[in-house]
């Protein structure tokens, strides 16, 4: 299996710069040129099927990335943005700016503690890993062939997927840093294990002000 992941595209939140979790926002219109753009890319790749957040900003994604092609996009739940409790839509600024555990969200996650109503990182990394064995591993060759699949999703839930698939637990959630909207990480599955094909163009140490620069 052939795994390409990617994060939805811009909206009017990302700009602001606001925690968005399970709040479904919409695309802004740079989120759909990115989007449009990166389906132009990618349209000499054969996809057998789309995975979707059920979120509308990242069913909008798969959509104009699917284009005119004939892709399945199949939305399921386990694919929806860590939730951030009664703070969604708080500014990344006060969101940091506490004596809360959650301010560790992005220097030290495994203090990271979410606030009230909220999931933990953990939490997350359980639901995609359910998502990953159930409906990736266990139907892989099923039919005698090697898929390749997209996943579009959340920035948070993308580093949740990537713990499992990268074997690493949340200390190190954030990895090599949060993916900008609209780029692919793509990973294959030989049946046994994952093994991240793409490198990133440049190292993310910090991804509050990376994910900022791109917002």
């Amino acid at each position: 299996m052939e795994l390409y992941l990617i994060r939805h595209g811009t909206t009017d939140w990302n700009a602001e710069r606001r925690f968005q979790g399970a709040q479904d926002i919409e695309l802004n219109s740079n989120g759909r040129e990115l989007a449009g753009a990166l389906g132009r890319r990618l349209d000499s790749i054969n996809f057998d099927k789309i995975y979707s957040s059920p979120l509308i900003r990242a069913y909008e994604t798969a959509a104009l990335i699917r284009g005119h092609r004939n892709i399945p996009i199949i939305r399921d739940e386990r694919l929806k943005e860590l939730s951030f409790g009664k703070l969604e839509g708080m500014p990344y600024v006060q969101w940091i700016d506490t004596d809360h555990p959650r301010k560790y969200f992005f220097t030290e996650p495994a203090k990271y503690q979410p606030p009230e109503g909220g999931e933990t990182f953990q939490q997350a990394c359980d639901r995609t890993r359910d998502f990953v064995q159930k409906v990736l591993e266990e139907k892989d060759g099923k039919d005698g062939k090697t898929e390749r699949v997209m996943l579009v999703a959340h920035g948070a839930l993308l580093a949740a997927l990537m713990c499992y698939l990268e074997g690493h637990g949340v200390d190190n959630f954030w990895g090599s840093g949060l993916k900008g909207n609209c780029e692919e990480t793509i990973f294959s599955f030989d049946g046994k294990s994952w093994k991240k094909l793409s490198k990133d163009d440049e190292p993310r140490k910090n991804p509050y002000e990376s994910d900022a620069k791109r917002a």
